[in-house]
């Protein structure tokens, strides 16, 4: 049989120039000279006819990868995103920013650890109470205060005298926080309606509209029948019996003591919001005036009236309280309190001291009854105990520029641990009430002997506290600065995965209490402290909160 010789096939129809010389590169050696794949003696050239991958391969490899990893980053996190209120999408939807923006492919996902999921709750647990406003048996106009998302009414041209700012001035309420809080939840960047990939489960109910409508209501039934709805409703619920509601978060809009009263209590005051259940307990509660007896509750800020809506509105208004003129040392916004109840001793003999000063005001004096008026008059701004132990003033004040006055380390050291400073010293004064009460200390003198440099650094501390203690508008976009709302929020954040991380490890996390009376050692540890001792503050809290 004839020797066959080995003649080039013919070459089929390039269809691009490039994969042509890659063709023929890979039957080319290194000198130059061109072979086929039989090196002409009828055998197979393994060596010289073996084809290497070409350039065009390895960028067409690269190029799958990368859209397939695209592709994949994209599907992955538009199932984790977007808002609670709407039910999870049945159709992914493309948007072209998802494929052309290298900078969103890269980086780290911003809401990691961030995620809330918010509860659709039916309305008889928000909007109802809301539409319901006329049913608050108290002289103020409730139905005003819940309007603008619980801002109450705009306080147009900076108020009296110049005494709030131009713009985001409101009249709001003390006790409108949990409407304040919803709204903000609402448009909170690193909202999903995935309940499973969230980091914390939000309860929106309107809990102290609720308790404001029936707390005199003698009919314990009636008083308790919303808190017991709501728990009902939450025991069904999956995400709930996920950790047993140890991931969720409710903000009561009012002290912790109107939802403290035992379910079989026939006497006490509130209702059993905090006590129906042992698994509630197991909630997160935001309060403004939290116990020292329970590790489920913590404080946060009363609502003021500065809702901001850029940080030029907010660098704006501590510049003008850095140049406010202070008429007065010391002043006082507040009213008398009955003698016979703790804060009212206190309250009395404030009242005294500064009608007898030349260098004090208060409302009522000298015409004054305009209560930011008078904060933003004076350089130190009493706060005595409120209905509880803190009170609305002190965030005011602060609003004000002006230093606060403390007669009692529960009124603000042990309750905003989150939000003021843990130098107290560096913002405050602390005159103690046995001192103020009992030995009639002169709180004129106290404050006359702080040098006056002393006095500058303690107002500009303060000033510089004005966007951690205040709540922004829901609507701003752009802001740079922490308001009360994220503070807040983060420091949830961080409990709850503190909760998380014992589950994992099979032991149950329990917030310390320091003793019957005093207060949670978790929040008066510092960074890398495991225990704490006995603090400075365990004197008051053990003798005045029980004997005042």
């Amino acid at each position: 049989m004839p020797h066959r010789t080995g003649t080039a096939a013919t070459p089929m129809k390039p269809f691009s120039r490039s994969l042509q010389r890659d063709l023929d590169a890979a039957v080319d050696d290194g000198d130059g000279k061109h072979h086929s794949p039989d090196d002409g003696d009828g055998k197979q050239n393994s060596e010289r006819g073996l084809r290497r991958p070409s350039r065009l391969f390895y960028l067409a490899l690269l190029y799958t990868v990368f859209w397939a990893m695209v592709f994949y980053h994209h599907f992955s996190t538009s199932q984790q995103s977007g808002s609670a209120a709407v039910a999870a999408p049945t159709a992914l939807q493309l948007k072209p920013s998802a494929f052309f923006s290298a900078s969103r492919f890269f980086r780290r996902d911003p809401c990691a650890g961030r995620y809330v999921y918010m509860y659709d709750l039916p309305p008889r647990f928000n909007a109802d109470l809301v539409r319901q406003c006329g049913r608050v048996p108290i002289s103020s106009n409730v139905c005003k205060d819940v309007s603008h998302d619980g801002f109450g009414p705009p306080i147009p041209g900076g108020g009296v005298g110049g005494s709030l700012p131009e713009r985001g001035a409101y009249n709001t309420d003390q006790f409108m926080l949990s409407i304040i809080f919803h709204a903000r939840m609402r448009r909170y960047e690193c909202l999903t309606a995935d309940p499973a990939a969230a980091d914390v489960v939000y309860i929106p109910f309107y809990a102290g509209l609720d308790a404001a409508m029936h707390l005199g209501n003698q009919d314990l039934a009636v008083r308790d029948a919303l808190s017991r709805d709501l728990m009902d409703w939450l025991a069904r619920r999956p995400e709930w019996r996920a950790m047993g509601g140890r991931d969720h978060l409710l903000v009561t809009g009012r002290g912790t003591w109107d939802f403290l009263r035992s379910p079989d209590d026939s006497t006490g005051w509130g209702n059993s919001l905090m006590t129906y259940d042992l698994a509630i307990r197991n909630a997160t509660f935001l309060s403004t005036d939290a116990s020292p007896r329970h590790g489920n509750d913590f404080a946060v800020p009363f609502p003021s009236h500065f809702h901001p809506s850029s940080d030029a509105e907010v660098t704006g208004w501590q510049d003008r309280m850095r140049r406010r003129d202070r008429a007065w040392l010391w002043c006082f916004a507040g009213w008398p309190r009955a003698q016979g109840i703790g804060m009212g001793p206190e309250r009395a003999e404030i009242i005294e001291q500064c009608g007898n000063s030349s260098r004090c005001s208060m409302l009522g004096k000298l015409n004054h009854y305009e209560p930011m008026r008078l904060l933003g008059s004076a350089e130190f701004c009493m706060q005595p105990r409120g209905d509880g132990y803190t009170r609305k003033s002190t965030f005011d004040s602060i609003l004000a520029g002006c230093i606060p006055v403390f007669f009692h380390p529960v009124s603000a050291y042990l309750q905003y641990t989150w939000h003021l400073p843990r130098d107290y010293r560096s913002y405050s004064v602390f005159i103690p009430h046995g001192d103020v009460v009992g030995l009639n200390v002169s709180i004129e003198e106290v404050l006359r002997k702080i040098p006056s440099e002393r006095v500058a650094q303690m107002r500009e501390r303060v000033i510089q506290l004005i966007p951690t203690v205040m709540y922004r508008h829901p609507a701003a976009q752009g802001v740079t600065f922490k308001d009360a709302f994220d503070v807040a929020l983060d420091r949830v954040l961080h409990r709850v995965a503190k909760r998380r991380r014992a589950a994992a490890e099979g032991r149950e996390y329990v917030d310390s209490v320091d003793g019957r009376d005093s207060w949670k050692y978790d929040l008066m540890l510092e960074d890398g402290q495991k225990k704490i001792g006995p603090h400075e503050f365990d004197q008051y809290v053990y003798i005045n909160a029980t004997k005042d």
